[in-house]
């Protein structure tokens, strides 16, 4: 760290221009998880930045391709509790792709309304987590407080407050009856009743709104450029969302469009205030989606195979590649599934998540902005270090880094392998 502090600041200086460094990370208060950034500063404002991720890696592809598909699906849950039910979905997805398999239309509704339970209960926490990183604690305890009524809701579905494991290759693992759906019910009229108060507490609360406009903007350009997904690309006005783009399951069947500041305010800034108003109005946006679903919800069959040893004998005779591209609550969650015929584990299981794809938008965000509002900004997108950490490579004693180059080159081999088999 030493070694990059001092590159930076003698890149500064060269340009005849003074500066000074400030290392935030990789253990730092502003983010739960670790990420080392490196700030090159000029007075208050920030000049530079150098952003280094990969300290969490945990193997969890390497883990799964030592697994069969039954036994990976617990695994890949627990990439991301907050996310666990759509890890779990895009999963089941790329591998049902892959194997052929019809899921149940009842069992495709019940993951929408589970998914986006979840995404309202991902978007309240990131709220009340972005209130406590301005300092607005009052309002942090309160979104907090009014979070666990979709956690009581999903406990009562699934059995668990996180890591639901509702899902199953081929459908879901449990049904809705008609005293969970009252549950549900009791909790969407729950957040219809108090959405309003959330939206203007947040929306319309003057220190929020001085903390938050006109700071971290990412411009539509930019966005687009850098791949950035989710509520971070629609608060810089990016029309993008799988649910409409690519629906999968149920999703087909409903009429969604993306949440843009455009069609919030009429206009858009593209700052913190434009990404945090975006997941506060798709918190109504999924109200509205689990009361369709629930009214729309089909009788019949919740699985393919609901017995775990028929299920993984079936499995077991089938061969295939698929893919997966679903909205998760911070953006697409990408899936590549291949499994040999007559082999019962993974061949190859590859994951692609959000935070990966808008990680590179932080610099942009940060560039010619105060210190005081690094926080606030690099929880704007929402990030997950455990959800994107992936590769390290150590051999013996030594570690290396590679160049762009070089990893492109890497990809291109790894390509080519997984086409011959």
């Amino acid at each position: 760290m030493n070694e990059d502090r001092e590159g930076l600041d003698q890149a500064r200086l060269e340009k005849g221009k003074e500066s000074y460094t400030i290392p935030v990370g990789p253990i730092n208060v502003a983010l739960k998880e670790p990420l080392r950034i490196l700030f090159s500063e000029d007075g208050e404002q920030v000049r530079d930045v150098d952003i280094k991720a990969g300290y969490t890696h945990t193997g969890v592809e390497n883990i799964a391709n030592r697994r069969n598909p039954i036994q990976a699906l617990p695994l890949v849950q627990r990439i991301c509790g907050i996310c666990s039910q759509v890890h779990g979905f895009t999963y089941t997805r790329s591998a049902e792709s892959a194997l052929d398999i019809e899921v149940p239309e009842r069992a495709q509704y019940i993951r929408v309304i589970m998914q986006e339970l979840e995404r309202i209960h991902s978007h309240l926490l990131w709220a009340g987590s972005a209130a406590n990183q301005i300092g607005f604690e009052t309002l942090f305890y309160y979104i907090w407080k009014e979070r666990e009524n979709v956690m009581d809701a999903l406990e009562y579905v699934s059995g668990n407050r996180v890591n639901y494991e509702m899902n199953l290759v081929g459908g879901v693992r449990r049904d809705l009856t008609p005293e969970r759906l009252e549950k549900l019910e009791e909790a969407l009229k729950f957040y219809e009743k108090i959405y309003q108060e959330v939206e203007d507490t947040i929306l319309r609360d003057r220190t929020v709104k001085m903390r938050t406009r006109n700071i971290g903007i990412l411009e539509k350009q930019e966005a687009i450029e850098l791949g950035t997904v989710g509520p971070t690309a629609r608060g810089s006005g990016v029309k993008i969302d799988n649910r409409s783009d690519r629906p999968g399951s149920a999703y087909a069947d409903l009429n969604i469009k993306p949440m843009t500041p455009d069609r919030i305010f009429g206009e858009t800034h593209c700052d913190v205030y434009d990404r945090l108003a975006v997941r506060v109005k798709e918190i109504e946006q999924s109200i509205d989606l689990v009361r369709e679903c629930m009214a729309r919800l089909p009788e019949g069959d919740i699985a393919h195979e609901e017995n775990l040893v028929k299920l993984l004998k079936d499995l077991r005779t089938r061969s295939g590649r698929g893919v997966a591209r679903t909205e998760a609550p911070r953006g697409e969650l990408f899936y590549y599934f291949h499994k040999k015929a007559d082999q019962e584990k993974i061949q190859t299981l590859k994951v692609r998540t959000p935070t990966y794809g808008n990680i590179m938008s932080l610099r942009p965000m940060f560039l010619k902005q105060q210190i005081a509002d690094i926080p606030i900004i690099a929880a704007s997108i929402d990030p997950c270090m455990s959800c994107m950490d992936r590769v390290v490579t150590v051999k013996g004693d030594t570690t290396k880094t590679y160049t762009k180059d070089e990893l492109v080159e890497l990809s291109k081999k790894k390509t080519r392998r997984m086409k011959n088999g």
